[in-house]
């Protein structure tokens, strides 16, 4: 999808030669001893730059000097850097070692034959976790390529991705439960269902398994015109997809998507996959986004527990259910099943290092059900949360606004940026929140930027894109890019930087081509301070 493509790489920012600009170095005449200054020049000089707007700033951590800025007070679109604020309010106000109880309770008695004499209920904790990411040692795993953006570099992570649901089902076997006579229920009223974020369209709920998504890997057949191969998992009921993707010739450009999708009266999905793949394209990820995720739960939790030899059904659809009465039941003699997650230090990893849209779009509703203790105007809670913390940490709030966790709708300032940066580096828990970040040439969504340079694995920074379609011209309009975090220089320093440009318009071609240059180039500029003298700026005239 073009309209708004995901926030997953680095924010861009738009330079004009009327800019203010602070600078400290000295000019030198080769560009291997050229001042940063100079190096930053001449990546803004480069043509595909022509109507773009730079916005950049980078201080020294300890003092906060300003050693190099670029309209630094002004708004540009930061795509994913936004993460950064959600996640680091998250880890302070929940704490690095929260975790969520996601637990099953039963409404009735289990009689000697096996027979529960009632519901059972799933009770949605926001834990966003339920899937493969869990490993024997307690840590959440990643791919740097997230299955929620899709395309030939994401393969989905190895293992069982309903590892959750079939221990909830085990548990529950292990009860003595062979039959439920009532429903199987999800009571997802923690925070609303239903909307998606706006970077992969994923449907945000307080249930989440295998990130609300359905993996289907998708291969060419073995000539032109064959039916496309897939592999689809998990494997559920919830949907039915029909194939009518077809083999292009090799070359050609692989166009996926989903189409004609029907809801069933029983509440199961039907979808059919569309368009090309070249013959000889590489297999990709091509994720289904389920649009209801506590009846996606709720199916896959029936389908484990038959597997076990438990018969039970789902409540039917146009079911009125009051999850506040079967609360009631929510006490421990009733409790048949629980998941306990790893400490949340491991979820905000997940989310800075893939950029995951999902968790961080969710993460404002988790602050206003878990620390706000709301029941309604749920998100708006947590970004009062969110705005008590930045104030009390003395930013000014007028360089930042924000709208979603993830960066759809959030405008910051670099100097704002690099100073909520700086309150971060003197919490207690900075270094889980440095650690999460991706490392320039090295992993997560910069695992592919600057690889070779010097100052590959010396810059932890969260990276944004956000994009829309150019009709006119059939091109693709990056109007966020950036790259906000920490690094070290070869001399030892410690610097902050927030590197923003906005309005670079590339090919649609390449899927690479965001990444390719305006990614290349915001990594270039950080790269460009690692051994560059490095002296503190004189203030900008006002």
């Amino acid at each position: 999808m073009i309209a708004k493509l995901a926030f997953r790489t680095t924010l861009l920012v738009f330079c004009s030669c009327s800019c203010s600009v602070a600078v400290r170095g000295t000019p030198a005449s080769a560009q291997s001893d050229a001042s940063l200054p100079q190096r930053i020049q001449n990546i803004m000089a480069r043509p595909e730059f022509a109507h773009s707007r730079f916005g950049i700033e980078f201080i020294a951590e300890d003092t906060g000097d300003v050693l190099y800025q670029l309209n630094p007070q002004e708004l540009f679109v930061p795509g994913s850097t936004t993460k950064l604020l959600s996640e680091g309010t998250a880890l302070e106000l929940l704490g690095p070692d929260y975790r969520f109880h996601t637990r099953i309770y039963r409404t009735g008695p289990i009689q000697k034959n096996g027979v529960l004499k009632g519901d059972l209920v799933l009770v949605a904790s926001g834990d966003p976790d339920l899937s493969n990411r869990i490993q024997p040692d307690g840590t959440l795993a990643f791919e740097n390529e997230d299955h929620s953006y899709g395309g030939p570099d994401s393969h989905g992570l190895p293992g069982d991705p309903l590892l959750v649901i079939h221990e909830f089902a085990q548990q529950i076997a292990a009860k003595g439960i062979k039959r439920v006579e009532g429903r199987l229920l999800v009571d997802n009223t923690l925070f609303p269902e239903g909307e998606r974020e706006l970077g992969t369209g994923v449907a945000i709920s307080p249930i989440v398994v295998n990130d609300n998504l359905i993996d289907v890997v998708v291969s060419p057949g073995a000539s032109e015109d064959a039916p496309v191969q897939w592999k689809i998992a998990p494997q559920t009921s919830y949907v039915t997809f029909v194939n009518h993707a077809k083999t292009g010739k090799a070359g050609s450009k692989t166009t996926l998507g989903y189409d004609e999708e029907r809801l069933n009266p029983d509440g199961s999905r039907r979808v059919t996959l569309t368009g090309s793949m070249a013959l000889d394209a590489k297999p990709t990820m091509a994720s289904y986004a389920v649009p209801e995720p506590s009846r996606y739960a709720a199916t896959l939790l029936m389908e484990a527990l038959r597997e076990q030899g438990v018969r039970c059904t789902l409540a039917a659809p146009a079911d009125s259910i009051d999850f506040k009465a079967l609360a009631a039941n929510d006490t421990a003699d009733k409790l048949v099943a629980e998941h306990v997650s790893p400490p949340f230090r491991e979820e905000v990893k997940v989310t800075l290092k893939v950029s995951q849209n999902l968790h961080a779009s969710t993460t404002p509703y988790l602050l206003g059900a878990l620390v706000a203790h709301k029941d309604t105007q749920i998100k708006q809670a947590g970004f009062d949360q969110e705005r008590a913390f930045l104030t009390k940490a003395g930013l000014d709030l007028t360089g930042a606004a924000q709208s979603d966790g993830a960066g759809g709708d959030a405008f910051f300032s670099p100097d704002f940026m690099v100073h909520y940066l700086r309150y971060m580096s003197t919490q207690k828990d900075f270094d889980l929140f440095y650690r999460s970040l991706p490392i320039l040439g090295k992993d997560g969504t910069l695992a592919k930027i600057q690889v070779a340079s010097p100052a590959a694995g010396h810059v932890h920074a969260k990276t944004g894109t956000f994009s829309v379609y150019d009709a006119l011209n059939k091109r693709l309009t990056v109007t966020g890019k950036g790259l906000a975090g920490y690094m070290d220089t070869a001399s030892g320093q410690h610097l902050i930087l927030a590197l923003y440009v906005n309005m670079v318009s590339v090919s649609l071609d390449d899927p690479d081509a965001t990444q390719k240059i305006a990614g290349e180039a915001l990594g270039a500029i950080a790269a460009a301070a690692y051994d560059a003298p490095l002296t503190a700026a004189p203030t900008p005239a006002q």
